[in-house]
């Protein structure tokens, strides 16, 4: 068997790709491993590099667009948002890692004390299809500036992309400092408790990272986990209903919901729970749905024939459970791996659409009694990502969001990771931080040195 790139769009396959050998991955673990090269290097000729890649990222956008939306289907527009970001990131942190990275002195009664930030070694990136550069960068670009050497075990259905960002890593850093494997899932585990691995970090499913974090943990190696979300979207009576409503089509729509941090479950005080409804209807069916590369497409294909088919069980188990569909709920007609935007209403806790992760184009409305019931609706779920609140106090908003159980909150705005922010989650959304200064303490030897 080999992995295939497939058009979501067409369903046609674009191009084939041989897994690669014990041999050949061993080669390139103990190329990277013996490489100390990269590790010594000053910090400021590692921002350099990390400078040039985001140049290099520019100069490229355009072929890497089209392969993001080619192979998994992302309209053309968020894949432009996606590369630039990319770039955006790898700026940020060429500019503060110099500041973050120094040596810190630290009074005490020795001579001389201070902490430095080691590198650990090789770090294994885990990464999905759904942000397929993102991902990637958001990982890779703090371990680099520590110095740690990194290789990637991307998704099976985006070979190209993770190809492609290999081969810009490769023109801008030192050689043997980034390799891609083509390689089967179930590799995983061997390859995280191979001598050669110091460290992992997944992007996936909370099954996947419950394996990873398994592996790893028989392996005693540090990991960080970003897994699965159900974010809560909270819509207060006295919310601005029009933008809510507009942001909500975002925050749920956005990269066809195949997303982590994507809203997904919209949950409105009862007062306005059915106008919301209905202002969120009216955007939902305003939406462009077609071909990836066109730029007046808001909603492409789903990434792969049997998320579709997933997420339409999901959706049928919901309404044979008594959940109402007030628009969408069916696959589009003709070629293409398409399910049209749902909203549904009539929902409770025990329905799938709830209980589950939905990875897909669909938007359930919960009613709440009154703020104090939106947030334990909030609360109820395995996952702990992201959340929203809308309302127009403010205070208000503050003092719920120190109630809510996630990782970042948003108020009056959708869930969205930011270079300058750290961002990770709890509970079953994994553990860890990524983006930050944080970001740089995940994968380092947090060393400290003294002189009597």
């Amino acid at each position: 068997m080999r992995i295939q790139s497939i058009n979501p769009y067409t369903e046609e396959v674009m191009k084939e790709f041989d897994y690669e050998s014990e041999k050949q991955i061993h080669n390139k673990l103990k190329l990277l491993k013996d490489n100390k090269k990269w590790a010594e290097l000053d910090i400021k000729e590692k921002s350099k590099a990390i400078s040039n890649t985001a140049k290099e990222l520019e100069k490229r956008k355009e072929e890497c667009v089209e392969i993001i939306s080619l192979e998994m289907g992302k309209p053309i527009n968020q894949s432009i948002a996606e590369i630039e970001k990319c770039t955006l990131m790898c700026n940020h942190f060429s500019e503060i890692s110099e500041k973050f990275l120094k040596e810190e002195n630290i009074q005490t009664d020795f001579q001389k004390s201070y902490l430095r930030l080691d590198p650990l070694g090789v770090i294994l990136g885990i990464m999905p299809w759904n942000f397929p550069f993102w991902q990637v960068f958001r990982f890779a670009v703090p371990a680099l500036l520590i110095g740690n050497r990194i290789v990637v075990k991307h998704s099976s259905n985006v070979p190209q992309c993770a190809l492609k960002i290999e081969e810009i890593f490769n023109n801008t850093l030192q050689e043997n400092v980034y390799k891609n494997i083509l390689t089967a899932g179930r590799n995983t585990s061997k390859l995280i408790e191979s001598d050669y691995i110091q460290g992992a970090s997944i992007t996936g499913s909370t099954e996947a990272g419950s394996k990873v974090a398994e592996a790893a943990g028989r392996a005693i190696k540090k990991t960080v986990l970003e897994l699965g979300g159900s974010d809560p979207f909270i819509i207060l009576n006295d919310a601005d209903l029009e933008k809510a409503a507009s942001t909500a089509s975002l925050a749920r729509f956005i990269n066809t919901g195949q997303s982590c941090i994507a809203a997904k479950r919209f949950i409105a005080e009862n007062k306005i729970a059915k106008i919301f409804s209905e202002m969120f209807a009216e955007k939902i069916n305003k939406l462009n749905i077609g071909d990836p590369l066109n730029k007046e497409t808001d909603i492409g294909p789903l990434a792969r024939k049997d998320l579709r088919e997933e997420l339409h069980d999901t959706v049928k188990r919901s309404t044979e459970q008594g959940a109402k569909i007030l628009t969408g709920g069916k696959y589009r007609e003709g070629k293409g791996y398409f399910y049209m935007p749902t909203l549904m209403c009539n929902v409770n806790k025990n329905m799938p659409i709830i209980r589950e992760e939905t990875f897909g184009p669909v938007a359930p409305v919960i009613i709440a009694e009154d703020e104090e019931d939106a947030v334990r609706i909030a609360n109820d779920s395995e996952y702990g990502l992201g959340a929203s609140i809308w309302t127009k106090d403010i205070e208000k908003a503050e003092k719920l969001a120190r109630k809510i159980e996630s990782g970042f909150i948003a108020i009056n705005d959708m869930v969205k990771s930011d270079p300058r922010l750290p961002f990770g989650g709890i509970k079953k959304s994994g553990y860890g931080r990524e983006l930050s200064h944080y970001a740089f303490y995940e994968f380092a030897n947090l060393k400290t040195i003294v002189v009597k």
